[in-house]
């Protein structure tokens, strides 16, 4: 795995593909308002719900929309540290794990759960995951058990950067 430069380049990844999700549901928000206001939406009778329910919807994506800020600015925080098989997993951490017999790697992030980066070689998971709160602590060597879809796994930590 590779360090510094390495995490710094998988998180400018990140930061560019949630701002281009950001964009992308702004759109959608600026659309679904201007539905909601527009002539044509408002009601023929009162079963006619069409112009409330974009609003709804404009709302909905407005609170996404503040949610998905507050990601891109923890992700714009995050201080990547540089990791040694000794040192406990902590936020930054490059880890590579074994999961049935393949071994995948997991970049720990405060926000940006489940993207998934360089061609889908690296999965981000964040300390609010289940899987996530598992590798926090955890060093080189640890196996951590979790259970996924009912099914009992054991994912061994190979190393971490």
């Amino acid at each position: 795995m590779k360090s510094g430069s390495g995490k710094r380049a998988l998180l400018d990844e990140l930061v560019k593909a949630v701002r281009a999700d950001f964009e992308a549901l702004h759109a959608a928000q600026r659309s679904a308002i201007e539905g909601a206001t527009h002539e044509e939406a408002k009601p023929e009778n009162d079963k006619d719900t069409r112009g409330l329910e974009q609003s709804y919807l404009a709302r909905g994506q407005a609170m996404r929309l503040e949610s998905m800020a507050d990601e891109l600015t923890m992700l714009e925080k995050v201080k990547l540290n540089d990791f040694t098989n000794a040192d406990a997993i902590a936020m930054g951490a490059l880890i590579a794990v074994e999961d049935d017999g393949a071994t995948r790697s997991i970049f720990l992030l405060p926000a940006g759960a489940g993207k998934a980066l360089r061609k889908n070689s690296v999965q981000v998971v964040t300390p609010a995951s289940p899987f996530g709160q598992a590798l926090l602590g955890k060093t080189a060597g640890d196996v951590i058990e979790l259970k996924v879809a009912g099914k009992q796994r054991e994912i061994e930590v190979i190393s971490l950067v």
